[in-house]
């Protein structure tokens, strides 16, 4: 069943199951209306002759009209998206464009729109006005739904267009990024998270490791790993009574025929294992959020280089990306992150690879702060995020590293501020901030 979470999550994201799933459900629709239509007495359609007294030459005339302006809806409505599609991927960077493909409202507009022409259809197709020697056939009810559903259509073209317009703005993709990043860390590092054997900061391997050999089990594909089943690896690991090393991590990039893993054994594994442990990774042409929260904090700071870059210089969208960088890693710092060490039963089994708080610290401000040369907005604003992480976490390991990065800034902020009253101003939230960092806040301690 683990297996079939990603293939599933990858099937629901794609652009075309929603708009299919509705599609589908319009097919269903007609059909049923159709039916109760042939079923129905005209006496009770009479009672409304408003509604349902068109003939068979308007119902077609009506019908036609609405499948031909819903598939020009279409083509409009795809081009609106891939309009926003291009100045997102300039603007910002092309790794956001995976957002606007997940939406699940894009999803549903299209469908919408490409239901309501196969529904058109599907009655046009049942319509009979006896010109041909069959029996005069009106589907009044699904004619008169056809109507409704025209109505809606341009309702939703309305509003798409108002979301369009929404969803390119910095600020809406910078928070939506971010969003689905807090997700996959209160997913992949729940607070209350017990301490095992390995649940600590010393993730140095036993001696007896360095003396067993290893044998290496190669990825089947190049390509980003985007997942791993690691109970199912733990459970493997039990099963052979040896330990598995994972040579790469979720988000790397492993290449074809190099080693995914290895195991410590004198004999190298049996085919049939080895197929079974390629199984637990899965591995695609690019990365995702699910497991991999470093992606999302990835492309964050993308926005945030490309705002920075000369050719742009938007230092409010780059301030932006630090305010939503601050609050990832003030979530992540309440969290505690497990070690990569996995024990069973005080036996090691599993050698993972995985982030760590200083890792995705260095990930969110270092190329920023390298960017951000002279721009005391940016500085400013970064010194106040790690202090606000800082107010969040008792852990040695953790405010030690905030405090090297709050050194890396005063560093640069020497070599590039030049203006003496910009440089007195800096000089001040430095020292407030430094003074922030040696008061230890009073709230329970957290594994770094």
């Amino acid at each position: 069943m683990n297996k079939l979470r990603p293939l599933w999550s990858n099937l629901r994201s794609s652009l075309w199951f929603l708009p299919s799933l509705i599609v589908a459900a319009s097919v269903l629709i007609a059909v049923a209306l159709i039916e109760t239509d042939s079923s129905l007495s005209d006496r009770w359609l009479a009672k409304w002759p408003r509604l349902f007294g068109a003939g068979a030459a308007g119902a077609r005339g009506m019908l036609s009209t609405i499948a031909g302006s819903m598939i020009s809806v279409v083509g409009v409505t795809f081009s609106m998206t891939l309009v926003a599609l291009a100045m997102a991927s300039t603007q910002y960077t092309s790794r956001v464009l995976q957002n606007f493909m997940r939406s699940r409202l894009t999803q549903a507009v299209l469908g919408i729109f490409a239901g309501i022409f196969t529904y058109c259809l599907i009655v046009l197709r049942t319509i009979r006005g006896g010109d041909e020697g069959a029996l005069v056939f009106v589907p009044h009810l699904a004619v008169f739904f056809g109507f409704v559903l025209a109505v809606l259509g341009v309702g939703v073209l309305i509003f798409f267009i108002h979301h369009v317009a929404s969803s390119i703005q910095a600020s809406s993709i910078i928070a939506s990024v971010a969003h689905e990043t807090i997700l996959a860390i209160d997913r992949l590092f729940p607070k209350h998270l017990g301490h095992g054997p390995g649940d600590t900061a010393d993730d140095h391997a036993p001696n007896l490791l360095i003396e067993r050999k290893w044998q290496a089990v190669p990825a089947r594909k190049s390509g980003y790993i985007q997942n791993v089943d690691n109970a199912a690896l733990l459970r493997r690991a039990r099963e052979l009574k040896t330990v598995v090393r994972m040579e790469y991590g979720v988000g790397e990039f492993v290449v074809e025929n190099t080693a995914l893993l290895s195991l410590a054994l004198d004999n190298p594994p049996s085919p049939e294992t080895m197929t079974a442990l390629q199984a637990m990774f899965g591995t695609n042409r690019h990365r995702t959020v699910e497991q991999d929260a470093a992606f999302g904090i990835r492309q964050l700071v993308d926005v945030a280089l490309k705002a920075l870059s000369p050719g742009i210089n938007d230092t409010t969208t780059a301030v932006t990306c630090v305010d939503y960088l601050t609050t990832i890693l003030a979530r992540l710092a309440t969290q505690l992150i497990p070690s990569s060490h996995r024990y069973e039963n005080g036996e090691l089994r599993v050698i993972a690879k995985g982030p760590s708080f200083q890792s995705l610290l260095s990930d969110a401000f270092d190329q920023i702060r390298e960017s951000a040369k002279g721009n005391v907005a940016v500085m400013l604003r970064m010194l106040a995020a790690l202090q606000t992480i800082a107010s969040l976490t008792t852990s040695p390991g953790r405010r030690q590293s905030l405090r090297d990065h709050v050194q890396c800034i005063a560093e640069l902020a020497a070599r590039t501020i030049e203006s003496p009253q910009d440089r007195g101003r800096f000089e001040h939230e430095l020292a407030r901030v430094l003074e922030a960092l040696e008061s230890v806040p009073a709230q329970g301690d957290v594994s770094s």
